[in-house]
């Protein structure tokens, strides 16, 4: 009928305007949904669409926000490590006790039930997905550690900081994912006293 203007199609991934008002509330209902689906499925078996049905959105506004599903992976497993805010935490006091610092913070994280199920999920998926194996990589070795000892201004801070990551991502694959007693049980402030000094060791000594 003339005179009336055809609807504009969308391209991929292009919100509809409604859904793009959506704005920032709209991105962390998206990541608190990822965070969940991929806690109780693990990476293989979650889906974009999935994510979308509990989110309450199109896929096609996921795929906006945060482009393929090993991006949004990252981001869901990011809400629970939140680098921005732990890496000046650590290093913001000196290289003193970073160690124990670190381990702390590592220690928190697990032991937090809201943020440990997504971090079982990334360490399993680790295991036989190399698209989590990444996003683990990418998290705790780069975008923790390797930011950590750089700013140490320690010789080979890149091999320091996997020494550490080994350690820490080892502790937590005994302790929480294959739950080895007695490390299992144990007291996390025993596990920091004992991990501390290797970590500062690690990230400090010469």
């Amino acid at each position: 009928m003339t005179g009336e203007r055809a609807p504009r199609r969308r391209g991929p991934g292009r919100p509809r305007q409604d859904e793009a008002e959506g704005g920032p509330g709209t991105q962390e209902r998206i990541r608190l949904a990822a965070r969940e689906v991929f806690a109780e499925r693990g990476y293989d078996k979650t889906s974009v669409r999935g994510i979308a049905k509990v989110a309450g959105v199109d896929p096609a506004l996921v795929h906006h926000y945060f482009g393929s599903k090993d991006d949004l992976f990252a981001a869901a497993i990011e809400m629970s490590m939140e680098p921005a805010l732990v890496v000046p935490a650590v290093i913001g006091e000196g290289p003193d006790g970073i160690g124990e610092r670190l381990a702390r913070y590592f220690l928190g994280v697990w032991e937090n039930p809201v943020t440990r199920a997504p971090l079982l999920a990334v360490i399993r998926s680790a295991l036989t997905h190399e698209a989590a194996a990444k996003v683990l990589r990418g998290l705790v070795l780069r975008r923790v550690l390797e930011r950590v000892a750089a700013d140490l201004d320690v010789p080979d801070p890149t091999f320091r900081a996997e020494l550490a990551a080994s350690h820490m991502v080892g502790i937590a694959i005994l302790r929480y994912v294959l739950r080895v007693e007695p490390l299992a049980s144990a007291d996390p402030e025993d596990i920091v006293a004992l991990v501390a000094p290797t970590l500062q060791r690690y990230l400090t000594e010469d």
